[in-house]
């Protein structure tokens, strides 16, 4: 197990180059599962954690990212509509077969799969935010518009 976390931490700084951006992945003593875990990990604002959650569209089986400030709670009936689909919060199995992540550790990059995503639109008040790295004690810092290129996502409001 402990090799396969390495592997996705590599994994993600592996892609963060290949995109072409300079991001460092930096592994902490401390969980950051939670985006309240992170944030104090980090010492920086709940807002600024760009939590990844995975669901999973009711009818088509396909997976849903939502990037999501820490600070806020995803109003799923909003990304239904974003996508005209029912959607479900992903099991763990679910989400692992999708990006190749456990839960609390799932990456905007480099997921297995060409995964449809939304990107809050109030991460885009902060100058830097960070992100999940292939582990619950991995993060890369990055800028808010940087995300849009890494993963093409939509920029909604998801409260």
């Amino acid at each position: 197990m402990a090799k396969e976390i390495k592997n996705n931490i590599q994994k993600v700084q592996d892609k963060l180059k290949e995109l072409g951006f300079s991001y460092q992945v930096i592994e902490l003593p401390q969980t950051t599962h939670t985006a309240l875990d992170a944030a104090s990990a980090l010492s920086c604002k709940l807002g600024q954690i760009a939590k990844s959650i995975i669901f999973k569209s009711k009818n088509s089986n396909q997976p849903i990212l939502v990037i999501a400030s820490g600070s806020n709670q995803i109003n799923e009936k909003k990304i239904r509509e974003y996508i005209a689909e029912s959607i479900e919060k992903a099991d763990a199995d679910f989400v692992l077969k999708q990006t190749g992540f456990v839960i609390g550790g799932v990456a905007p990059i480099s997921n297995l799969k060409k995964i449809t995503t939304f990107i809050d639109k109030d991460l885009f008040q902060y100058n830097e935010i960070w992100a999940a790295a292939g582990s619950p004690k991995a993060v890369f810092k990055l800028k808010p518009k940087d995300l849009i290129k890494m993963t093409n996502g939509q920029i909604v409001s998801i409260k």
